[in-house]
């Protein structure tokens, strides 16, 4: 990873120049950032998965060891202690060699409580940035995730630094690698279970790899659309497949969704390939200064035409909007930043003072409504389902628009969404995903 040292360097120097400014502007002395601490499981004397604080890894590509501490003060290189105990039980975290310790003060602490000795005498006035806020009040720290504060830092987290996109493209030639691998298994009439194994291997991935639980779904149950179950036993007969999968790198996630037909000639291989030209259609109409909202509300005029097209309703694109039916087939939101976290933070803030715009009311699912701008990574996620709670529940004039010969043809198929990873430039558009030669 040789070539990510001058990227990592330059990242380093951006989110110095962010938390001086945001410090000054608060008279902070510094802040202190913790990795975070293992969580017993209840009754029990195991942990749950370690998962870092994001700000700590914004710094630091270090993923997977609690009870770290980074010190931040403005001019001075940043100071990492980093954990290290004595231990036989556990494999002990190797010391870190690798590119980007040149850009920290690294030093070694044994035990938790070793941290405290070599922080400030006062921490009085420096920000702790964590979730263990009796910690941070133990050591003297009573300025605790002050709003200002992580204000400013998510709302600027949406601007990706060259070392940051560089990550998220390894994280998407990953993803690409297990859903190219998922794919070849569905048409091999391989369980769920089996799917998520053939991702997992590909992508070199364990369960707690991956930056979310992976939507594994066949037939009826991709209408399901936080599907996690897993089915071991293949169905008897094929007839869909979602996957909603990504990976992480460094820290960094991707997060990719594809939806396949096992029968090249059915009606539903041409409704996937229908959600697939009206969504890299979407992202061509992609330009920085248009809102996020703005492409929300143009994919369910989209989701109209498709409903038409495919016989499942009637009505002009006005009229399906307005009574809710295509927000019953298209419930979620067209798709939310992504970065340090999959659903990443700062999606409604429009300015570093966190002024907040929410989702418009026909569509709260929906996670952005922020001009995009030069450096955001976003995802476009279209998709249309047949989802029978839904659809049940519209009213008269809405209900009376559906075709339900046509839905009950489409239901056991559950249903289809097209998602790719995209990088907002100031003259063009790079799709992370297909980029990477996943059609």
């Amino acid at each position: 990873m040789e070539r990510l040292a001058p990227l990592y360097q330059a990242h380093i120097a951006e989110l110095s120049r962010r938390s001086d400014t945001i410090l000054a502007q608060q008279g902070l002395d510094g802040m202190v950032i913790h990795s975070g601490q293992p969580l017993r499981i209840f009754l029990d004397d195991m942990d749950y998965p370690f998962k870092p604080n994001p700000h700590f890894k914004h710094w630091l590509p270090v993923t997977d060891n609690p009870h770290c501490v980074l010190l931040i003060r403005p001019g001075q290189k940043p100071t990492l202690l980093f954990y290290r105990p004595v231990d036989f039980w556990h494999k002990v975290p190797p010391l870190p060699t690798e590119f980007w310790t040149e850009f920290v003060d690294l030093q070694v602490i044994e035990k938790p409580e070793q941290a405290r000795v070599l922080l400030p005498a006062s921490l009085a006035n420096f920000a702790y940035i964590g979730e263990h806020p009796e910690l941070a009040s133990e050591w003297g720290l009573t300025q605790i995730n002050p709003k200002p504060v992580m204000d400013y830092l998510h709302y600027h987290r949406a601007y990706k630094t060259d070392y940051e996109l560089a990550c998220m493209r390894i994280a998407s030639e990953v993803a690409v690698c297990g859903h190219e691998a998922a794919r070849d298994a569905f048409f091999g009439q391989k369980s769920e279970f089996d799917i998520q194994l053939a991702y997992l291997s590909a992508t070199q991935h364990g369960e707690n790899d991956v930056p979310y639980g992976n939507i594994v779904a066949l037939n009826e149950n991709s209408a399901i659309l936080h599907y996690t179950k897993l089915q071991k036993t293949a169905p008897e007969k094929m007839r869909s497949f979602l996957l909603d999968a990504g990976a992480s790198f460094h820290g960094y996630a991707s997060d990719i969704t594809r939806t396949y037909a096992f029968d090249s000639q059915s009606k539903f291989a041409e409704l996937v390939a229908a959600m697939d030209a009206h969504q890299q259609a979407l992202i061509a109409t992609m330009t920085p200064g248009m809102r996020y909202t703005d492409l929300h509300l143009a994919m369910h005029q989209r989701v109209a035409q498709m409903l038409r097209q495919f016989d499942l309703a009637a009505g002009s694109d006005e009229a399906l909007i307005a009574n809710g039916v295509t927000a019953a087939f298209f419930p979620h939101g067209l798709g939310h930043q992504i970065g340090l976290q999959v659903h990443d933070v700062g999606g409604f803030m429009q300015d570093p003072q966190g002024t907040h715009l929410a989702a418009p009311e026909a569509h709260p699912a929906l996670r952005c409504t922020r001009v995009i701008e030069p450096g955001m990574v976003v995802t476009i996620e279209p998709g249309l389902y047949i989802i029978d709670t839904l659809l049940n529940g519209l009213k008269d004039e809405a209900s009376s628009m559906l075709n339900r010969a046509g839905i009950d043809a489409l239901r056991p198929y559950g249903g289809v969404r097209i998602e790719d990873d995209v990088v907002i430039h100031a003259d063009r558009i790079e799709n992370l995903t297909r980029d990477l030669g996943l059609a």
